[in-house]
């Protein structure tokens, strides 16, 4: 049974990380000293860390704005966004009429497509990338739109499956609680980033190229905060988890240094997903 313990008990064990940045590393305002210092004591040993994020935009424009909240360069080897994965979809489809749902915030995801950009009425693809406005709460408001999309048989490819990110204190909803509305209304997603396989296989990737040599799955370990998205993603391909209750679901789960916390945690994990590898569990990241 996974147990409550540090980064440093378990990097003996594993090669690479494929870690979750938001929730993880920091909270949206300010990086998490401890997760970096733990990436970086990783890094030190001859550990590679390849960043794994849900964020519609290009990896690009991820360094500067991961230097600007506190990560160092040296506490991971690479980024790959899920806007990376949605855009390469899109290339797949350059003559396609495109809609953009999102915030003005995302256009990099944009740069270097052939799709002529038209309006929600006129379009039969659309990249949704977050609300328009983060101080919606539900993605109800957009019921409207969505219904006249479904109408329209629009296909939608969603850069960012997360429901909800922590930011700060707050949680404020994503693209994917848009997403699973428009599922629910009739209409078709194609989700670009985590859980689903064109992600890790594309941060699988840029783990071989940094470590310059193959490695096995069974070498790797994913460590994330959201149960929808690190852990199940971790379960559907192959990877052993570290789950960081202190993100997203801190709330309902309290912290993790009390037993019966910790109990209720792992069993609603192993209750959700019966095939998990789940090696271990913490708070926050940290190496000791």
């Amino acid at each position: 049974m996974a147990k409550l313990m540090p980064l440093s008990d378990l990097a003996p064990h594993y090669d690479g990380l494929l870690c979750d940045i938001w929730g993880v590393l920091h909270n949206g305002v300010a990086a998490f000293p401890d997760a970096v210092d733990a990436l970086c004591r990783y890094r030190a040993q001859g550990g590679t860390v390849i960043l794994i994020t849900n964020a519609p935009r290009s990896n690009q424009v991820i360094y500067p704005q991961l230097a600007r909240l506190g990560v160092p360069r040296q506490a991971f080897d690479a980024v790959v966004t899920s806007g990376d994965v949605a855009k390469s979809l899109l290339q797949e489809q350059p003559n396609m009429p495109l809609f953009h749902f999102g915030p003005a915030r995302d256009v990099s995801i944009l740069d270097g497509l052939t799709n002529p950009m038209v309006s929600s009425a006129d379009t039969k693809l659309c990249l949704l990338t977050g609300p328009l406005d983060d101080r919606i709460e539900s993605a109800e408001i957009y019921r409207p739109l969505l219904i006249e999309m479904r109408d329209n048989a629009v296909d939608m490819i969603c850069a960012n499956p997360d429901l909800v990110v922590k930011s700060g204190n707050h949680l404020v909803i994503c693209a994917g609680s848009i997403a699973q509305l428009y599922n629910e209304l009739g209409g078709q997603v194609i989700y670009a980033g985590k859980p689903e396989a064109p992600i890790y296989n594309a941060a699988m990737k840029q783990m071989i190229i940094a470590a310059g040599r193959k490695l096995s799955k069974g070498k790797i370990l994913v460590v994330g905060d959201g149960l929808l998205t690190d852990i199940k993603g971790a379960v559907q391909n192959g990877f052993d988890a570290y789950f960081v209750a202190g993100g997203i679901h801190s709330n309902e789960m309290g912290k993790m240094k009390m037993p019966v916390n910790l109990a209720r945690a792992l069993g609603l994990i192993r209750d959700q997903f019966a095939e998990v590898k789940l090696v271990g569990i913490c708070d926050q990241l940290l190496w000791t």
